[in-house]
């Protein structure tokens, strides 16, 4: 087994902090051979912690030919052209989310990448998270029927006055979170574009952008998404809650439960057109007995000696990519795939032009 040559630009909370974290304790499959940073004293720190090559412009990259992946952790304002740079001059790219603002940047990507038969992959690494797996599990059993509506909240309270509250940088809460818990909403909404309804507020930022989002995704034969994303919940909220035709579901970043009766187990009932009352006459309401069969998942059962549920989410994300460039396997997150959430992003900043 290779390890594959990356290239890092950028090293920032992302570059740093997620890929030049991880990518350093998994030798066996990556190895950092260049990273990029405009600030000097971040240069010399990923030279010293990474003994890789280090450059202040990085067009210095398009000069070397042993690179495998060049991860684009630059701002979000750089991602589109950044990454069509270097798609167009033949290297394989993984850019951070959000992939672009625009649908066409989307399909002006993924045309440049097919021409030059370049990887285009895009770091949602929420699609692994153990919480997210669990959930799909349990929804692609059937045990709860057919899924009425799903609500998703990624809340808390926070203050921020950072180059991401500006509308110039790509900066708001559904640009910078929202493409995590979007994508796993449109994976739960299913194949075609949503209907979208959307709500923007600016609250608790010092920038121009929005820090509270609401959307609902609709559509005939779909269940209903409500999703929030918001920095304005004091009493934080990271939580999913399934309605569905035998049950229902809850849960968090931490654990799961759900529970859901068997039809056949279940007494057998006809539509009463009359009042209904007790034996003894009196008006009352539709009542039964129905036995619940109950499921639980606890977060304790996804953590390993690698570190936490964050952690085995950007493993399986890069291993998922390994697979794609070293024997040619088909991405599971796609260009195509994530243009429909930039559409829809689209959609929600043309619902609110006085926020976006």
């Amino acid at each position: 087994m290779k390890p594959l040559n990356v290239a890092i630009i950028g090293q920032g909370r992302s570059g740093r902090d997620i890929h030049g974290a991880y990518l350093k304790k998994d030798p066996e499959y990556f190895r950092i051979a260049a990273v990029v940073d405009l600030i000097e004293d971040r240069r010399h720190r990923a030279a010293a912690e990474y003994e890789c090559d280090v450059y202040a412009d990085y067009r210095e990259l398009l000069k070397r030919s042993d690179l495998d992946l060049v991860v684009n952790s630059t701002p979000s304002h750089l991602h589109v052209p950044v990454t069509r740079e270097f798609l167009a001059a033949g290297f394989n790219v993984l850019c951070e989310k959000p992939l672009a603002k625009r649908a066409s940047e989307v399909d002006d990507l993924i045309a440049v990448s097919k021409r030059a038969g370049k990887v285009l992959a895009i770091f949602q690494q929420s699609r692994y998270s153990p919480v997210f797996l669990k959930l799909r599990e349990v929804l692609a059993s059937g045990v709860l029927g057919r899924i009425v509506q799903i609500s998703m909240a990624w809340n808390g309270f926070g203050r921020r006055w950072d180059w991401q509250t500006l509308q110039k940088f790509n900066g708001g809460s559904l640009l910078n979170t929202g493409p995590h818990p979007l994508d796993q909403a449109l994976q739960l909404f299913g194949e075609g574009m949503p209907e979208v309804f959307c709500r923007m507020d600016r609250a608790n930022t010092w920038g121009n952008a929005e820090d509270h989002v609401k959307i609902v995704l609709s559509g005939t034969g779909h269940p209903i998404i409500d999703m929030e994303v918001s920095s304005c919940l004091a009493y934080p909220c990271f939580s999913y809650n399934v309605y569905a035709t035998r049950g229902g579901l809850k849960g968090s970043q931490t654990a799961m439960e759900w529970k859901h009766f068997i039809p056949e187990e279940a007494p057998e009932q006809r539509l009463i057109e009359e009042p209904l009352r007790t034996e003894e006459g009196l008006p009352c309401y539709c009542r039964e007995e129905l036995v619940w069969h109950t499921g639980s998942w606890d977060a304790k059962e996804a953590r390993d000696a690698s570190g936490g549920s964050f952690t085995n989410a950007v493993a399986s994300i890069y291993h998922m990519l390994y697979r794609t460039l070293a024997t040619g396997a088909p991405l599971e997150v796609t260009p195509e795939q994530v243009r429909r959430q930039i559409a829809v992003i689209e959609e929600c900043h043309r619902q609110n032009p006085g926020i976006y």
